[in-house]
């Protein structure tokens, strides 16, 4: 055994010990980790602090540092979400702009509450932050698009923060196709394939939520290590092509990597048909050009029109049991070390009984019921990910 895993678990086991003496609740022994959320859309809302507790309904947001500490969530990535625009030079430099705008926005925010809280870069840093009593913020990229065509910006992104880049997101970009748009590359571009090989490179994680089950299979094909799908769930148990086939996860599986089960209602459960709703959603698509191209204060009002469409003619919302049939369907399949939690909080993620951050001790209950073990627990709420994590970056490594 290495020196360096020696120390990483001697530290794991310090803050399990740590935590069992503070809490008496078994959720709150566990160091969590939710691997998506798109709070950072939320940080400059007016009438929303990321300090403070916020009211879910009022402010339509789902996570802030006081409720993180009710739901016992230690650490969470916070996604540098870009719509897609227009594959064009001045379309790619505004997605650039707008995602270091993002960046500033969470490093602003963690500043704020440094006493609470401090950015992570690796595992280890979540072990650490736990011992000094802070929370973790983990960056993420939702969407490639702020790339553009230069494989440089990876980098350059990295510095920044980033240790993941979920590959498009709703519509194909120039790395690859997405699972809800009609095929164009077929799979992941010539260019993707660069983009790939240089996330492995630099020892980031490739995240394939989102992305086209040619260009999932394309990535699998070309990495040298584990992926992750940062917030998707079963397709066997909710038919959405967000979601991961059989096929796709006995891939995963082969290949090391994990999938984060989201409380996404739609991903986890097929709603019933609601005209309505569908109809004011669809005349918000063609009011703001299917949100491409927006401006900072244009992206902030169809964020609040979306808002008060759902909350006008909503969908019944499954159900933290919902949620559960996932994670039973996943481990039977693929087994337990190959799946843990990454809400999609702030991104529309909720459940009836999940509706916040605050809620999550729900998920822990019910699975505790149906019989998971605390061992079981932890590999799902942050264990599981923090060794796909670690591995990535030990392979960078090893290779410079």
């Amino acid at each position: 055994m290495s020196v360096r895993l020696f120390s990483f678990i001697a530290l794991f086991l310090l803050v399990s010990n740590l935590k069992t003496h503070s809490q008496s609740d078994l959720h709150h022994r566990l160091l969590t980790l939710d691997s998506h959320t798109d709070t950072p859309m939320m940080l400059d809302e007016e009438g929303y602090s990321f300090g403070k507790r916020n009211d879910a309904d009022a402010t339509d947001s789902r996570l802030d540092l006081v409720r993180m500490e009710e739901g016992g969530l230690d650490a969470v990535f916070f996604a540098v979400f870009t719509s897609q625009g227009e594959r064009s030079e001045k379309g790619r430099l505004k997605a650039r702009e707008h995602a270091l705008r993002t960046f500033d926005l969470i490093e602003k925010n963690v500043a704020d509450n440094a006493e609470k809280v401090a950015v992570a870069y690796s595992p280890s840093d979540a072990y650490r932050n736990v011992l000094t009593g802070k929370k973790s913020i983990f960056i993420g990229m939702e969407n490639g698009f702020p790339i553009g065509l230069d494989i440089g910006l990876i980098a350059d992104f990295y510095e920044r923060g980033a240790r993941y880049i979920t590959l498009c997101h709703s519509k194909n970009n120039d790395i690859c196709d997405s699972s809800t748009d009609k095929a164009e590359h077929n799979g992941l571009s010539p260019f993707g394939e660069e983009v790939v090989k240089e996330m492995n490179r630099l020892g980031m994680m490739i995240d394939v939520s989102h992305i086209s089950d040619e260009a999932f299979f394309d990535v699998l094909k070309i990495t040298k290590t584990p992926v992750i799908a940062s917030h998707s769930n079963a397709r066997t148990v909710c038919n959405h092509p967000r979601n991961l086939s059989d096929e796709m996860l006995l891939a995963l599986k082969a290949n090391g990597g994990v999938v984060q089960v989201c409380v996404l209602s739609a991903y986890v459960k097929e709603a019933a048909p609601n005209a309505a709703r569908e109809q004011a959603l669809k005349e918000l698509r063609e009011k703001y050009n299917n949100f491409t191209d927006l401006s900072p204060d244009q992206r902030k009002e169809a964020g609040r029109e979306w808002r008060a469409v759902e909350k006008k003619f909503p969908n019944k919302l499954a159900t933290v049991s919902d949620l559960v049939d996932h994670i039973d369907y996943i481990v039977q399949l693929i087994g337990i070390d190959h799946v843990g939690f990454g809400s999609d909080f702030d991104g529309g993620g909720m459940l009836s009984a999940c509706k916040d951050v605050s809620q999550l001790p729900a998920i822990t209950t019910e699975m505790l019921r149906r019989g998971y073990s605390e061992d079981d627990l932890q590999k799902f709420w942050s264990g599981n990910f923090l060794r796909v994590f670690g591995e990535i970056q030990a392979a960078a490594a090893s290779n410079r």
